[in-house]
């Protein structure tokens, strides 16, 4: 018995008796090497930064769309102090018009201490709105999907109630539609960025791997392995790079949305939700984000299969 503990038959036992030797396959491609590691860590990048891109967008289209939606179903009815005019009386005037206007669901008027606190952020507290021209607000609701005419409403409020007015707050919406496009295109150009970024990176990560590996790819390729093999090896092996990576910078991105809406809610409130929404993504966000990650690691595995074949052909 040798030190192994093998029998010492067994090793001077002619080469047909001897037992199967075990066999191991290693990858063309090393599975763990600095450069694989680098890839992941820039791979992880991207995602992260195409996840947070892609869920601050989705969450400025759905604040966007919230608050445009209660913009639209809102207008507003403002009644200026005239000298020689009533305005208590004008406000039940002009509530009376818009409350029996055809559309509306819901008229509520504010009292004086509430329009002093409207106004309390810019001028302070203990406001004497009497000394000052300041105009009362009445708040309109209406039916979205009723045929409401805000044209004819106003005609009605000028003719009985000339010292009042009506903001349907169109200019708002507008505004709001044009800064949402912004936001969402800004978004888009990033994200493109982002994957043109990733593109490159694997490119020349693949490059790099045929280039160390090349001498073993020339003689499996002269021995007669097909193709197809041989990209095949380098495109498992950069899809888990890709899949790696991606996984740990869109498992990040999720966190940090996740945090962002624990903190949001623990230390402001309502106040950011009023704002920018409760800051969650949904399962919907969600759902984009893990596609995403699987996207990249497509993307991944696709550009270092190109990479291959432009490899081979210059070989053969």
């Amino acid at each position: 018995m040798d030190a192994d503990g093998r029998e010492t038959s067994e090793l001077t036992a002619p080469a047909g008796q001897r037992g199967p030797l075990p066999r191991t396959e290693t990858p063309i491609v090393p599975k763990t090497s600095i450069a694989g590691r680098a890839l992941v860590a820039v791979v992880a990048i991207m995602t992260f930064l195409a996840s947070l891109t892609t869920g601050a967008v989705m969450l400025v289209w759905a604040t966007a769309g919230e608050w445009q939606s209660d913009v639209a179903r809102e207008v507003t009815v403002q009644v200026r102090p005239v000298s020689g005019r009533d305005i208590e009386a004008d406000m039940r005037r002009a509530g009376e018009i818009a409350r029996s206007y055809p559309g509306v669901t819901d008229v509520r008027p504010f009292s004086k201490d509430e329009s002093a606190r409207l106004l309390e952020p810019w001028l302070g507290t203990g406001l004497a709105l009497e000394d000052l021209p300041v105009p009362r607000l009445i708040v309109v609701k209406i039916n979205s999907a009723a045929t409401f005419d805000p044209v004819q409403l106003r005609r009605l409020l000028n003719a009985q109630v000339p010292s009042a007015s009506l903001d349907d707050h169109r200019g708002w919406i507008d505004r709001m539609r044009a800064m949402t496009g912004a936001a969402v295109a800004a978004g888009i150009v990033i994200l493109s960025l982002v994957f043109a970024a990733t593109i490159l990176s694997v490119t020349f990560a693949t490059r790099g791997a045929m280039a160390t590996n090349r001498p073993i790819v020339e003689v499996l390729h002269f021995i007669g392995a097909k193709p197809g093999f041989i990209v095949g090896q380098f495109q498992r092996h950069f899809l888990m790079l890709g899949l790696k990576g991606g996984a740990v910078g869109g498992g990040t991105a999720i966190l940090v949305f996740l945090v962002a809406e624990l903190l949001a809610g623990w230390l402001f409130g309502g106040e950011v939700a009023a704002l920018f929404g409760n800051l969650s993504l949904g399962p919907l966000g969600y759902a984009v984000v893990v596609a995403q990650v699987v996207l990249i690691a497509i993307v991944t595995a696709a550009t270092s299969r190109h990479t291959v074949n432009r490899t081979l052909e210059s070989i053969g």
